[in-house]
């Protein structure tokens, strides 16, 4: 029991640890190291800064309700997901998932969908931490360079890190977690001590905030802040008995997450005033955090959070670069993408597939960049978007698949579990993918080249379903057994 919850353990590597082109290395991960990529790549902080406003201007003071639904939906959707992990310990996520529910044809156009949707996530919110590092700077030392330099020097050593293996990682990422968790907490708490208990404020809850036109767009924004929680399967295979260890790290991120992304968005709104914080947050969504805890605390906090929310990003790029790296990893593994991607290192990390990431990350971010796009209110927000509609779709492909699979497989569970949770994931989260396409001009200000973006979601998952027709050799089973 003791040996589950370990960060990392110290075995010795058996013959296939380092030394094989294709196997990741096993029983490396505890319930806290995975936790610790999942809740990284979540960035508490960052969450809290750039998507926690865009939801304020978006439904105002019910935003932490929009948090509390997203992670009830995500527990609803890991009910039967969990009990289907007993059978599947593969780094390829949900396409495993798809595969062994629904078919090939269906997992390869879901891995499509999947690699269109963390690589569209990683190009948003590199752009937005462009935004905040340049701004960080020039308050600091005057020096105005521009957000694409410190994306390519930060997406360098991110890759660097996550080709030197988990333990490198683990090491950053245990010391940015517990920073920017304090920070919060210190501004929680000073704002509740300022303001009183009438920070926790219901009046927001309102029909007309909740059931706002934005409100698949906001639904998206929250999920944002979920969209890592597929990490906790894609890093099974090096998990310490994944059976137990998978589980218990998916429902302390979920309690984790909705706990503090709701909890925070309560008191911030309480503070602001609910009755005001939605235009506050529309005039300014990248400096109202900041100000509040400057009013508040003093600008030490304030320079404190500004200082949290970069190096935020950096642990929830590095938790992303990890996870995707992984994912690619699986895909070349089993076919679907070219075989040298599924090359590890000698310290059994994903390399190959990190530096292809790292290189589609840079020329998207480059094209746009180059030629005029602003950071935030462009690729940011559109990118940000288009991925959190691939993981949407994601959601409710695997709930399909997970619903298929156990009617096919009737003695693996009760049909509260293996039927009726999975099938309500299902719908619901085929609304929420119907709300957000009839409300996506919301997103874009009208700019039809946001909504055309959406077009990649398809058309990748046609391309996935021509690739397992033509290739009859695509085999998603190889997996730690």
């Amino acid at each position: 029991m003791t040996q589950d919850i370990n960060p990392t353990v110290d075995a010795a590597p058996s013959p296939d640890d380092g030394g094989s082109t294709n196997q990741l290395r096993r029983g490396r991960l505890g319930v806290i190291a995975i936790a610790f990529f999942v809740i990284a790549a979540a960035a508490p902080m960052a969450a809290v800064v750039a998507a926690g406003p865009i939801l304020f201007s978006l439904v105002g003071g019910a935003t932490p309700l929009v948090f509390v639904i997203a992670a009830l939906l995500i527990a609803l959707f890991s009910v039967g997901y969990l009990r289907m992990s007993r059978q599947i310990t593969n780094a390829g996520g949900f396409v495993a998932y798809i595969d062994r529910g629904l078919g090939k044809k269906w997992a390869t156009g879901g891995a499509g969908i999947a690699v269109f949707t963390y690589v569209t996530l990683q190009v948003g919110l590199w752009a937005s931490y462009g935004v905040f590092t340049q701004q960080l700077v020039v308050a600091f030392t005057g020096v105005d360079l521009p957000p694409l330099l410190w994306i390519l020097v930060t997406l360098a050593l991110v890759t660097a890190l996550t080709i030197r293996g988990v333990d490198a990682s683990l090491k950053v990422l245990g010391v940015l977690i517990v920073a920017e968790t304090v920070i919060i907490a210190i501004l929680l708490g000073t704002l509740i001590i300022k303001n009183g208990l009438g920070v926790f404020s219901f009046a927001g809850f309102t029909a007309e905030n909740i059931f706002s036109p934005a409100l698949g767009i906001a639904f998206l924004f929250a999920f944002l802040c979920f969209t890592s929680f597929e990490a906790t399967v894609v890093f099974s295979e090096e998990a310490i008995n994944p059976r137990r260890t998978i589980p218990r790290a998916l429902y302390a991120v979920i309690a984790f997450v909705g706990l503090f992304y709701s909890l925070s968005t309560w008191v911030i709104s309480g503070a602001i005033g609910v009755d005001t914080v939605q235009e506050a947050a529309t005039a300014d969504p990248a400096g109202i955090v900041f100000a509040l805890a400057a009013d508040n605390a003093g600008v030490w906090l304030s320079n404190t959070m500004q200082v949290l929310v970069v190096t935020s990003y950096i642990a929830m790029m590095l938790g992303l670069n990890n996870m995707f790296s992984r994912y690619l990893f699986a895909l070349g593994r089993a076919g679907v993408l070219h075989r040298s991607i599924s090359r590890v290192s000698r310290r059994g990390a994903p390399a190959t597939a990190s530096l292809v990431n790292a290189a589609v990350v840079a020329i998207i971010l480059a094209a746009f960049l180059l030629t005029g796009a602003d950071a935030f209110t462009v690729v940011y927000y559109w990118f940000s978007a288009l991925g959190t509609a691939g993981f949407v779709s994601i959601l409710v492909l695997t709930s399909a698949a997970i619903v298929v699979y156990f009617r096919r497989n009737k003695s693996e569970g009760n049909l509260l579990v293996t039927f009726v949770a999975p099938t309500i994931s299902f719908l619901v989260f085929l609304y929420i993918g119907y709300t957000t396409l009839i409300n996506y001009d919301v997103l874009s200000g009208g700019a039809p080249a946001a909504s055309w973006l959406l077009l990649g979601l398809p058309v990748l998952f046609v391309l996935g379903v021509v690739r397992a027709l033509a290739k009859k050799n695509i085999d998603y089973s190889t997996e730690r057994v």
